[in-house]
């Protein structure tokens, strides 16, 4: 009895950190839109700083942070619920949003800083957790019921399909900052290169896993990025074939009968 009053007093913790967590990381992103550390917000640095920065999509893209803070809402007050504090699969992720969370609000601080080469490293603290959480949550893997799929599913295959476009572009960004000169490679090939691995790791998820909510994200950068540079033929129009290779990944895969596990 007393090693259940234990294990309930932790869960209840775990429960009342994730869910303080999530509310910090939205409230650190809205100071920092409103009063912006050093005058110039997170968008207005991207568009001084790094407007040279192919892999960086058009500022559209960005609102989808709306959609992210929502779903995490959603797992937060999903995974609060006093019926969840001993559920399996969110005691196995433990604090790893947790440290997502803080993370990000770390970046934000460093990224404002213009500690660009400091922020690749909480940015990473941000995309490993995350990727954690997927694993233990196993995403695509098997049923779940329809409200634990929208309350913790989909909000973290949002959330990580993001961070993953997202680092890409602060990788990008440090080594533009810092003088890299891409080993003799073009700026332009280099972006091909990043947005083909993106797409590559989105098709293999829809395939193993058909998970649409992060091929969606990915979709939506894609698009973005070529938007962003219409005017630049090559890239506009080799992203939008790989938009095109994605979509039809994703659709002739829906189209195949569903393994016995899933």
């Amino acid at each position: 009895m007393q090693q259940s009053t234990r294990g309930n007093y932790r869960d209840f913790w775990r429960q009342l950190v994730t869910l303080a967590a999530i509310f910090g990381a939205f409230v650190i992103n809205v100071l920092s839109n409103v009063f912006p550390l050093n005058g110039l917000s997170i968008g207005e640095i991207s568009n001084t700083f790094f407007k040279n920065v192919l892999i960086i999509p058009a500022n559209y893209a960005f609102a989808i942070w709306g959609l992210i803070y929502l779903g995490l809402f959603a797992f937060g007050i999903y995974q609060a619920l006093p019926n969840q504090r001993d559920e399996p699969d969110l005691r196995k992720t433990g604090y790893l949003l947790v440290i997502a969370c803080v993370a990000q609000s770390i970046w934000v601080y460093l990224f404002l800083s213009r500690l660009f080469a400091l922020s690749v490293i909480a940015m990473l603290l941000i995309l490993l957790p995350l990727i954690g959480v997927y694993v233990q949550l196993e995403i695509g893997k098997s049923r779940v019921p329809r409200l634990k799929k929208w309350c913790l599913h989909f909000p973290i295959s949002i959330y990580l399909g993001w961070i993953s476009v997202a680092t890409i572009v602060n990788v990008a960004c440090a080594l533009y900052f810092h003088g890299w000169n891409g080993w003799g490679i073009s700026a332009i090939t280099w972006t091909l290169i990043m947005v083909l691995i993106a797409t590559a790791v989105a098709a293999v998820i829809v395939i193993q896993r058909r998970d649409i909510a992060y091929a969606g994200v990915i979709l939506w950068a894609l698009v973005a990025i070529a938007l962003k540079h219409s005017d630049n033929s090559i890239l506009r129009n080799t992203v939008f074939v790989l938009a095109i290779v994605l979509v039809l990944t994703a659709t002739i895969n829906s189209l195949r009968p569903q393994q016995e596990n899933i």
